[in-house]
């Protein structure tokens, strides 16, 4: 155990995160938004990592410098999707293209996630939002530097629901296996909609980065079920303007600690 954390947990994220990867249960809260429906957040340790991919990763793109990051306080995240069951009991309509309670919301726009997220807050104790882009990805690599949380490589069958599964519509939320931080779904299934504006990124360190002020496009991540297997690699970047909604586009919450 000793050897593979010291090949892959380098980065200093701390004790909380070695918990979770030796077997102990992350920290999660869980809100109830009322009539059975539930709202699971999983606590996010603070650290450092690499992020974008190395110029020697299949399928890279060009707007994904590898730079390092430093998240410095702990916060919350989504321990899955926005489901269709948790919208409508805070927005009272579902919009998604294909309808199931447990499948992840679909068809809304960034502008639609902060409306939900202002009606989500005022009818609980607050504090959601978006992730920022890069509180996205240092949850879905959860300590790894390899394409996808679980390894370098992607199956159809076991990893994700992607377009090579030719499942051709999402599936319910925690279909597949969860990554070290106990997340589901951060690879495939529908793009997650981030908090910040598109951007380059700047090659030197940074702390906290939360995007420029203003711009045209907000960043989504993770890929879809319409999407190929270079799409839900970790570092993958996509945008779209903030009224854009599409049966690809979901999302998941973020909580400040």
């Amino acid at each position: 155990m000793k050897a593979l954390l010291s090949g892959s947990v380098v980065l200093g994220l701390g004790l909380i995160f070695l918990a979770m990867v030796q077997g102990a249960e992350p920290k999660e809260e869980v809100i109830d938004l009322g009539k059975g429906v539930k709202l699971e957040v999983v606590l996010i340790p603070a650290g450092k990592f690499m992020m974008g991919s190395p110029k020697d990763e299949k399928d890279r793109s060009f707007n994904e410098d590898q730079h390092e990051v430093t998240i410095s306080k702990p916060y919350y995240i989504g321990k899955y999707e926005v489901t269709q069951e948790q919208w409508e009991s805070i927005m009272g309509n579902n919009p998604s293209d294909t309808k199931g309670a447990k499948l992840p919301v679909t068809d809304v726009s960034w502008n639609d996630c902060q409306a939900f997220i202002k009606k989500l807050n005022e009818k609980t104790k607050g504090g959601y939002r978006l992730p920022t882009e890069a509180e996205w990805e240092y949850s879905c690599r959860a300590g790894t530097k390899t394409a996808y949380s679980f390894g370098d490589t992607i199956t159809p069958k076991d990893d994700a629901n992607y377009a090579e599964s030719k499942i051709g519509k999402p599936v319910a939320v925690g279909s597949y296996k969860a990554n070290a931080f106990g997340l589901y779904d951060m690879h495939g299934n529908v793009y997650e909609w981030c908090e910040d504006w598109k951007a380059d990124y700047t090659k030197d360190p940074v702390a906290d980065p939360k995007g420029p002020n203003s711009g045209k496009y907000r960043v989504l991540r993770g890929g879809s079920f319409l999407f190929n297997a270079r799409n839900p690699r970790s570092a993958d970047r996509f945008n779209l303007t903030p009224d854009d909604r599409d049966l690809n586009n979901g999302f998941r919450l973020a909580k400040t600690y």
